[in-house]
């Protein structure tokens, strides 16, 4: 920090005496920041002063008695240009302080002190700059330590977040990396977003306004794919968020936020911590890419059944794949999804070894389960909005067949976001399946005869067909469906026969025209 009125007054051998009394000044007026201190005995010296100054004058000024007015117009002026403080000598032209200025002064809210005869105003002015230099070397040398400990943080298994550890600790600030979607990565300390937050009835709702700003604030930055950086407040806080990478290339931004604003030797240490998070996200990227690929090649090793070259691999670097019998799941990622969840997937491999092994093969997510690794397959659905097929249980060597049973599953899903069990769909018949395709035209068509008579004449030639199929072509039974009489019905199937042009005694024709009334409905 600066130095203050307050931390002025405290030098005993300036012998400095506070006239305006703290209660009757702004809050915190006596430790605002002190840039300078500067002398004159101008009429209007504003012209040669700037905000968080502090004026000392002897009073020449005030030599002929000027009345109230112009002082106060006087100290007006002064705090009009921001200055912290107005020091007057006294016994140099004048004894005592005019009471004309400390009313004034009590009226603006000036601080106003006395320097006595025998200190010179150099003496406060050199005061003043002694204590900024010893600040400007405390916070070198602190800021030299921080990064110290943040280099030597860096050097543990996991660089990065220990990097932003110490520099929330260095900093007293929380510290957040969002990824290269906008997507919250980690956050130190942990929970800290929340934290920040007031108590009470709002206050999860106001951690989760403080994470999506920060959050939209980060995406903007990210879109604009440049470097750039941004100071905002919410919640009370000051925000400061900077973007990590090469210009088009970006791979995150790093946000912080506190109770105050970072000054120069702070944002030395987090300028630092940039460097060094960037260089880590760029390696961590290659090395993303690094495994993708091995992941590729051990996918191509099971389904080649090559198990025990794809176990090697495995176990070297990520673990004992899961168990047999195993569940294939196809994913579906949408936009830029792909790279964050498959970041979220790699945490689940280290946090659940042996549950679950997942590769990208032609841009398809697969994975590889355990039943045990099934819910981590519901929670990543949940978490990124995705929709997954899942095969039946089966060994690695049937890898192929789960897998086209996995992507079938997902054609069945719909629109639905989840996990569509292959299992279902062969509990729900072939037919049932027939209703994801372009069948359904092509039963409208077939159908189409019957659906333009019932539109024209008002019959239930479509209706009677239906009821006449699921009754297995007993015309008593589909009769008393449709409250008709036996011979009714007889007439209406020789009706749809003529229409259609088919004979409806067999099985083929009147399996035909039952899926045309399935696939047609859908």
């Amino acid at each position: 920090m600066l130095p203050t009125l307050r931390s002025l007054m405290r030098q005993r051998e300036l012998a400095l005496h506070l006239l305006t009394p703290e209660d009757a000044l702004p809050a915190g007026a006596l430790d605002a920041a002190i840039e300078w201190v500067h002398s004159s005995d101008l009429d209007d010296p504003t012209p040669f002063l700037s905000a968080g100054q502090v004026l000392l004058s002897t009073g020449t000024q005030f030599e002929a008695a000027p009345g109230a007015e112009s002082v106060f117009a006087y100290v007006q002026r002064l705090r009009d240009v921001g200055v912290a403080g107005l020091g007057f000598g006294t016994e140099v032209v004048r004894a005592g302080t005019p009471d004309a200025l400390l009313d004034a002064c009590l009226q603006i809210g000036l601080p106003l002190f006395e320097v006595p005869y025998r200190t010179p105003f150099i003496a406060v002015a050199r005061a003043a700059s002694d204590m900024a230099a010893e600040e400007r070397f405390a916070r070198r040398s602190w800021s030299l330590g921080a990064q110290r400990a943040i280099a030597i943080a860096a050097l543990r298994p996991d660089g990065l977040s220990a990097s932003l550890e110490e520099l929330s600790r260095q900093l007293g600030h929380w510290v957040a990396l969002f990824n290269a979607n906008g997507a919250l990565d980690r956050v130190f300390p942990a929970g800290a977003l929340a934290a920040s937050q007031p108590a009470g009835p709002a206050a999860a709702a106001g951690a989760d306004g403080l994470v999506d700003t920060v959050r939209r604030e980060a995406t903007r930055l990210l879109r604009r794919g440049q470097r750039a950086s941004s100071t905002i407040t919410a919640g009370g806080e000051t925000l400061t968020l900077q973007t990590l990478g090469r210009r088009e290339q970006l791979r995150g931004v790093l946000a912080l936020g506190g109770s105050s604003e970072l000054d120069q030797a702070g944002n030395e240490v987090v300028t630092a911590v940039i460097a060094l998070a960037g260089l880590a996200l760029e390696q961590n990227h290659s090395l993303d890419r690094a495994r993708g690929q091995i992941r590729a090649a051990v996918l191509r090793a099971l389904r080649h059944g090559d198990l025990a070259l794809a176990t090697s691999v495995s176990d070297g670097l990520w673990g004992e794949l899961p168990a047999e019998p195993v569940r294939c799941a196809v994913v579906e990622t949408r936009g830029g999804q792909l790279d964050a969840v498959t970041e979220h997937l790699e945490a689940l491999v280290v946090e659940h070894p042996g549950r679950l092994f997942f590769a990208v093969d032609d841009g398809r997510l697969v994975l590889c389960l355990g039943e045990d690794g099934l819910p981590l397959l519901t929670e990543l659905c949940s978490a990124f909005a995705l929709r997954a097929g899942l095969s039946e249980p089966g060994a690695y060597s049937d890898l192929d067949r789960a897998m086209a049973q996995a992507e079938q599953a997902l054609a069945r899903a719909g629109d639905a976001v989840g996990v569509s069990e292959f299992g279902e769909i062969a509990r729900d018949g072939v037919l049932s399946y027939l209703t994801t395709t372009d069948a359904g035209a092509i039963g409208r068509s077939v159908l189409q005869p019957l659906s333009e008579h019932d539109a024209a004449q008002h019959s239930e030639l479509l209706r009677t067909l239906r009821l006449w199929l699921e009754q297995n072509g007993q015309l008593d039974a589909t009769a008393q469906l449709l409250g008709v009489h036996r011979h009714t019905v007889r007439a209406r199937i020789a009706q749809i026969e003529k229409l259609l042009g088919r004979d409806l005694s067999g099985f083929q024709e009147r399996a035909e025209l039952w899926a045309a009334l399935l696939v047609a409905a859908e």
